[in-house]
This record gives structure tokens, sequence and C-alpha cells, in this order.
């Protein structure tokens, strides 16, 4: 059997019986060539989760675009697939596509870091520079591990939650400290609180249970957490801004043909553009929200901004020299 008559036979099995009764009488299969695809997309984070609600609108306009040809399933807040296995499973091929947090591959790589480094992009026009200027060396890392970006946005800036006030770094010294990457769980080392490895799914649990009592993360995931249940301080340090990134299996791209590839491109730059608008527009709402269902939104202390600003310092300098001489270029450049 060839190759061709097993493939008409499954199509077949498929499509029903008056397609498996066109094949049998030799009609041309061209037309189930153009059948829709389907692409499966795991994604982290839950549906009111504003990164997930870009990428449904990004699936629906990329169905849009292409007539219907490619028909992308969301599978959210790691339904299909946990976050730890996303990047794997779209190079593996499992899954087509797929949305990940970029720091967290930060063992893998330092690039991978980068958007995490406290303290060296502290609002959305640095991160967009910083995003500008190491996107090549991002779009060139990606490609060696069989995968292509489409598009890249950020959280908004990360905060510091805490049980209780406190007025120093000192003041985290012993806690739990949540740790979802390695620029956290070296904040944690630095700061002399405890890593302890809990997903954004998972939080508000953690913090039920007391496996956690502190944690450094955006407003976003507060909200969405319903922070104020379990925790009743939230310091808007601004440290700095994570992002994700949202790529496509390099085989399924490379199948595409250059009008499919444009329409997918095209819906991937419009995701972007819209999700570093939206974020930096809904960034002050989070804070109010989270000071409305009564958590205290303060400002950090001199003595604890100073603190931070000397961890995020050391982790500069021990970014830049894990990553080389690309690291020192990313830098240099960012900083002209």
């Amino acid at each position: 059997m060839t190759a061709e008559t097993l493939r008409c036979r499954l199509v077949a099995r498929m499509a029903g019986p008056v397609v498996a009764s066109l094949l049998g009488l030799g009609v041309a299969a061209g037309p189930l060539a153009a059948a829709a695809e389907t692409w499966d997309m795991p994604t982290p984070y839950p549906d009111t989760n504003l990164h997930t609600i870009v990428v449904k609108q990004f699936a629906d306009d990329v169905k849009a675009a292409t007539g219907g040809k490619i028909q992308i399933t969301v599978h959210s807040n790691g339904s299909l697939v946990r976050h730890p296995e996303i990047k794997r499973a779209v190079q593996s091929g499992q899954a087509q596509v797929g949305e990940v947090l970029i720091s967290s591959w930060a063992n893998e790589d330092p690039l991978y870091g980068l958007d995490s480094v406290p303290f060296l992009a502290t609002d959305f026009q640095a991160s967009r520079r910083l995003y500008d200027v190491s996107k090549p060396y991002l779009e060139k890392k990606l490609e060696r591990q069989r995968l292509k970006l489409l598009y890249s946005i950020p959280w908004p800036p990360q905060g510091l939650y805490v049980k209780d006030e406190i007025q120093t770094v000192e003041g985290l010294k012993g806690q739990k400290f949540r740790a979802y990457n390695p620029a956290t769980t070296r904040i944690a080392e630095l700061s002399g609180a405890i890593p302890v490895k809990i997903e954004a799914a998972e939080v508000a649990q953690a913090f039920g249970t007391g496996i956690v009592t502190a944690m450094m993360t955006s407003a976003a995931t507060g909200v969405d957490t319903k922070a104020w249940d379990f925790v009743k301080v939230y310091y808007d340090v601004q440290a700095w801004l994570p992002r994700n990134m949202v790529f496509i299996n390099a085989d399924v791209w490379k199948g595409l043909d250059a009008a499919t590839q444009k329409a997918v491109q095209d819906a991937a730059a419009k995701a972007e553009a819209a999700g570093w608008a939206d974020w930096e527009k809904k960034t002050s709402d989070l804070n109010k929200t989270m000071a409305g269902n009564g958590m205290k939104v303060l400002p950090p202390s001199d003595k604890l901004k100073e603190g931070l600003s000397a961890i995020g310092k050391t982790m500069t300098e021990e970014w830049t020299k894990a990553a080389g001489a690309d690291g020192e270029a990313i830098v240099a450049a960012y900083r002209k």
C-alpha cells in the first residue's frame, strides 16, 4: 500500500462515506488538501487573564485571515499541557502552537531570563526597548530549538506581596517565597527567603496552606487569584516586566504556503500591539481592584527600595556574565 493510498483511506474514514465513495471512484482528492487544519494551542492562564484574551483573539484573527483554513483550539489554564511542558510539547509536535512565560526557561539559557532581571527595565517603554534590541537573539535561539517566535507581550510591572508590612529587604528573611522562574528563586536567595516553586494556578492554595508567605508577581496575577483573600499587603515596587511568548513548531510553519504564513504573521503583529497597549492601560485599574477589595497597595519604603535595587544590580551583573558576548551586546544596545 502506498503512502498516498493510506492517506486517502484515512481521510475517507474521517470525512465520511460520501468522500469515501468519491475516492473509490477515482475522483481527484485535490480539494481535500485544502481542508481546514486544526492546531492545538496550550496556554498557562485562565480565560479572564489578558494574555488568554489576546491569544483567543489571535486565534479568531488567524481563522478569519485564512478563510477558515487554519483553526486554533486554545486550551487555557494548563488544561491540555501544564506550563512546564508546553515548550517541549510544541517542539516535539504534540501541539502546533503554544504560549509560555519566557523566563521559566532561564535555566536552559540566560537569554530567556533577560526580561526578569530586576530593575533593568521597570516600565512599559523601557521593557519594549529591551525587547526590541534582544528580539533577533531570541528568534535565533528559538530557531535552533525548532520553534518560530510569533509574538511577545509583557505582564504589568512586578510587585511584592506579603502578609504583613515590611520596611526593609531583611523583612523577607526566612519567609517562604513563591518562585516561578530562576529570577524569583535568586531574589529569594539574595534576600534570605526560602524559594518554593509554585505555578500561578496554585498560588491561592499555597498561601492558604502556608506553603508560601510572600511572592513577587504582577497585579494581574493578584487579581486573577483574588490575592486579597490570603494576603493583605502589596508593595508596588515595579521590579521588572516579564514577558510571555507565543511560538509555533518550525516544521508546521515551514509547511505553510507564503500567503498563510503572512496571514498568521499579520495576526501575530496585531496581537502583540494589542497586548502591549492593553496591559499598559489596565495596570492602574488592577491596583485599584486590589485596593478596592481590602488590600493595602503601598509604595516601598526608601530602605526597601534600596535593598531591592541592590539585589537588582547583583542580578544584572550575574546575568550579563552568564550571557557572555551576546548579553553584553544586548545590555550595551539597550543602554545607548
